[in-house]
C-alpha cells in the first residue's frame, strides 16, 4: 500500500497536477478533496470530465465516474467486486475505493487519453430490431456503421504512418543532403563543360558519347528483356509439364470410366452440393450469427455484480412458481391425439442422419483431397529423386486384373491338359483291351482252322490286313495327336516360366510394400487421431484468441481516438494560456509602450477609432440631411436646363435642315432657267 501511494504522490506532483502533495497530506485528504483529486485525473483523461464536483449531485458524480471507468475498461479489485459496496465507497469518497483507481488511471494515463479519444467515435448503438424495419432508420445506421470503420481505417493509417519512422527532420536532412549533391554535381558538371570546351570537335564528341551512353543503356535494357523471356520461357516449361503430368493422370482417371458413371457421379455431387447450400450452410450460418448477436449483446452489456445476479435469480424463480401455479389452475383434458408425431419424429431422425451422413461426406472429401494431394507430392518428390515412375493404384488394379485373367486361361489349359491325358491313358487301355481281345480270338480262329481245316484262311487274311491298315492308320493319328499335345504343353510351360519369371521381381517388390503400406496406414490413424485432437484444442484457442483480439483491438482504437482528441485539445487549450499569460504580463508592465501592444489597449484603440469614425459618419450624414432639398431642387433646375438645351439643339438642326433643302431647291430652279 506504501509503494501505491508513493507512485499516486509522485505522478501527482508532476505535470500537468503540480499537486505539492507528500504522503502525509495525501493521505490526510478529505473525502470531497479525494473525489476532486480523482476527477482531476480523470478530466485529464476526457475533458469532459473538467467539473467541480461541488457543483453536482453525488449520485451525477458517481454515474459519469462509472460510466467513464465502465468505458476504460476498469475492474475493481477482489475486495470491492459487489457492485453497491463499490458504488457507495465512490460516493463517500473512501480511501480503498479511490486509492486503487487513481494508482490504475495514473499508470495508464497515455493508453487511458487514447481510449477515451476513440470511445467516442466507436460507440455502437445497438438499435432494436423493430425499429430497423424502418428504411431510413437502416439507412442511417448503415451510414454509422460504415463511418465508424471508416474512422477506423484512417485510424489506422494514421497510427501506420506515425510509427512508419519518417519524420519532417529526417526528410528536411535529406532534402539538404539531396541539394548540397546536387550543387557538387552542377559543379563537377561546370568544370567538365570547361574543360571539354577547349577540345576541338567537342560537339562531336559529345553527340558520339550521348549516342554511346543510349547504346549501353538500351544494351541493358536488352540484357533485361533477354532474362525476363528466359525466366518466363523457363515458367512455361514448367507449366506445360505440369499440365502434361495433370493431363496424363486425367487420362488415366478417365480410361476406364464411361458416361453414365460420370453422370451418375455428378448428379450425387450435385444433389450433395445443393443439399449443403440451401439446407446444413444456411442453417450453419444462422446459428453462428444468432450465436455470434447474443455475444456481442452480452459484450456491450455492463459487468454484472452478485448483489444484480441475486435480483435476476430471485425474478427467475418468483417467474418460474408463478408459472408452477398458472399451471395447477389450468384444467386438465385429455392430451390431443396427434398423429403426425411419429412422421415428425422419423423426419427429424432421417433429417439428423443426413446431417451426419453430409459431414461424413465432407469430411471423407476433404481427407481425400489431402491424400491425394499427399501422393501428388510424394509422386513429384519421387520423379524428383530417382527418376522413377510410381504406379498408381488404379494402373496396379488393372494389372492385378489382368494377371487374374492370364492365371484364369492358364487353370483353363492346364485342366484342358489333364483331361487330354486322361483321356489318353483311355485310349491306351482301349488298344491293350483291343489287342487282347484279336490275341483270343485268333487263338479261337487258329484252333477252330486245326480243327476244321484251311478253309476260309483268305478272307481272314484280308480281314486281317484291312485291319491292321485300320491299325496304322489309328496309331498314326494317335502319334500326331500326341505330338500335338506335347508341342502344346512345351508352350504353355514355356509361357508359364516366362511369366512367372516376370512376376517374381514385381512380387518381390510387392511384399515390403504391403508391409510398408500397413505400417503406414496404422501410423496414419494414429498421426490422423491425434491430428483432429490438436486440431480441434487449437481451434478453440485461435477462436477464443481472435475474440480477445478484436476486443483489444476496439478498446485500442477507442483509446487512441480518446488520446488524440485529448492531445488536441490541451493543445488548444494550452495555447490559450499562454495567450492569456502574455496579456497579463503586458497589461502589468509598468512600460508604457509595452502596454501599447496588449490586446486590450489595440482592442481600445480601435473602438476610439471606431467611434471617431462613427461621429465623422453622423456629421456627414447630417449634412447630407440639411442639404438635401436645396440639391435635390438644384438638380430639377439641371434637368430643365439640360432639357431646354436639347429642345434648342433639335430646333436648331432642323433649322439647318430646312435651309439646305431650300438651298437644293432654288439652286436646282436656276439650273432650270439656264437650260
Amino acid at each position: 500500500m506504501s509503494e501505491q501511494l508513493k507512485f499516486i504522490v509522485e505522478q501527482l506532483n508532476l505535470e500537468p497536477f503540480k499537486k505539492n502533495y507528500n504522503l502525509i497530506t495525501f493521505d490526510s485528504l478529505e473525502p470531497m478533496q479525494l473525489l476532486q483529486t480523482l476527477n482531476d485525473v480523470l478530466a485529464e483523461i476526457d475533458s469532459k470530465q473538467a467539473i467541480d464536483i461541488r457543483e453536482e449531485m453525488p449520485e451525477q458524480t458517481a454515474k459519469r465516474m462509472f460510466t467513464l471507468l465502465g468505458m476504460l475498461k476498469y475492474r475493481p479489485p477482489g475486495g470491492l467486486s459487489d457492485a453497491s459496496s463499490f458504488r457507495q465507497g465512490l460516493v463517500m469518497g473512501s480511501k480503498p475505493v479511490i486509492h486503487p483507481i487513481l494508482h490504475w488511471l495514473l499508470q495508464r494515463a497515455p493508453e487511458l487519453k487514447k481510449r477515451a479519444y476513440l470511445a467516442r467515435f466507436l460507440v455502437k448503438l445497438d438499435v432494436p430490431g423493430e425499429f430497423l424495419a424502418d428504411d431510413v432508420i437502416a439507412d442511417t445506421n448503415h451510414q454509422y456503421e460504415e463511418l465508424v470503420e471508416g474512422f477506423k481505417n484512417y485510424h489506422k493509417e494514421c497510427e501506420q504512418l506515425r510509427n512508419s519512422g519518417f519524420s519532417t527532420a529526417e526528410i528536411r536532412r535529406d532534402i539538404a543532403a539531396m541539394e548540397e549533391e546536387k550543387d557538387q554535381l552542377m559543379k563537377r558538371v561546370e568544370r567538365l563543360r570547361k574543360r571539354v570546351e577547349s577540345v576541338s570537335s567537342h560537339q562531336r564528341m559529345l553527340e558520339l558519347v550521348r549516342l554511346l551512353r543510349v547504346e549501353k543503356e538500351r544494351e541493358e535494357a536488352l540484357a533485361h528483356q533477354k532474362q525476363e523471356q528466359k525466366n518466363q520461357l523457363f515458367q512455361a516449361e514448367q507449366k506445360l509439364q505440369r499440365c502434361q503430368l495433370q493431363l496424363k493422370d486425367l487420362r488415366q482417371a478417365a480410361a476406364d470410366a464411361k458416361p453414365e458413371s460420370l453422370v451418375k457421379r455428378l448428379k450425387e455431387e450435385i444433389k450433395f452440393n445443393s443439399y449443403m447450400v440451401s439446407d446444413k450452410l444456411p442453417k450453419e450460418l444462422a446459428r453462428l450469427r444468432r450465436r455470434v448477436h447474443h455475444l456481442q449483446k452480452v459484450a456491450s452489456e455492463p459487468a454484472m455484480g452478485h448483489a444484480e445476479l441475486a435480483e435476476l435469480e430471485e425474478k427467475i424463480n418468483e417467474l418460474s412458481q408463478a408459472n408452477q401455479g398458472l399451471e395447477k389452475k389450468l384444467p386438465r383434458s385429455e392430451p390431443v391425439v396427434d398423429n403426425l408425431t411419429l412422421y415428425r419424429q422419423q423426419a427429424a431422425v432421417i433429417a439428423r442422419k443426413k446431417e451426419a451422413k453430409a459431414e461424413a461426406l465432407q469430411e471423407a472429401r476433404e481427407e481425400l483431397a489431402a491424400v491425394t494431394k499427399e501422393v501428388s507430392a510424394k509422386s513429384s518428390q519421387a520423379r524428383s529423386h530417382g527418376g522413377l515412375e510410381i504406379v498408381r493404384a488404379d494402373e496396379f488394379k488393372r494389372y492385378v486384373a489382368k494377371m487374374r485373367g492370364k492365371n484364369i486361361a492358364f487353370k483353363k489349359k492346364r485342366q484342358e491338359m489333364a483331361e487330354l491325358k486322361a483321356e489318353f491313358g483311355v485310349l491306351q487301355r482301349t488298344e491293350e483291351l483291343l489287342r487282347q481281345r484279336l490275341a483270343k480270338g485268333q487263338l479261337q480262329l487258329q484252333t477252330l482252322e486245326a480243327q476244321r481245316g484251311i478253309s476260309g484262311f483268305s478272307e481272314t487274311q484280308e480281314e486281317l490286313e484291312r485291319v491292321s491298315a485300320i491299325k496304322s492308320e489309328l496309331d498314326e493319328l494317335k502319334g500326331q495327336t500326341l505330338d500335338d499335345m506335347s508341342v502344346m504343353v512345351k508352350k504353355l510351360n514355356v509361357a508359364v516360366e516366362e511369366k512367372k519369371a516376370a512376376l517374381s521381381p514385381l512380387i518381390k517388390e510387392l511384399r515390403p510394400l504391403r508391409q510398408q503400406c500397413q505400417e503406414l496406414s496404422q501410423e496414419y490413424e494414429v498421426k490422423k487421431a491425434l491430428y483432429d485432437t490438436c486440431a480441434a484444442g487449437l481451434e478453440s484457442n485461435r477462436s477464443k484468441l481472435e475474440q480477445e483480439v478484436r476486443v483489444l483491438r476496439e478498446e485500442t482504437v477507442q483509446e487512441e481516438s480518446r488520446y488524440h482528441y485529448v492531445s488536441c485539445m490541451r493543445a488548444i487549450v494550452e495555447i490559450q494560456m499562454q495567450r492569456v499569460a502574455d496579456e497579463m504580463k503586458v497589461y502589468v508592465s509598468p512600460d508604457p509602450q509595452a502596454r501599447k501592444k496588449s490586446i486590450r489597449e489595440q482592442y481600445l484603440k480601435n473602438i476610439a477609432e471606431q467611434e471617431s469614425l462613427g461621429k465623422k459618419l453622423r456629421e456627414q450624414q447630417k449634412q447630407v440631411r440639411e442639404s438635401h432639398a436645396p440639391n435635390m431642387k438644384q438638380v430639377r433646375m439641371w434637368k430643365d436646363l439640360e432639357q431646354l438645351l436639347q429642345c434648342k439643339k433639335q430646333c436648331y438642326l432642323r433649322a439647318q435642315s430646312q435651309a439646305s433643302v431650300g438651298q437644293v431647291i432654288q439652286d436646282s430652279g436656276e439650273d432650270r432657267l439656264v437650260l
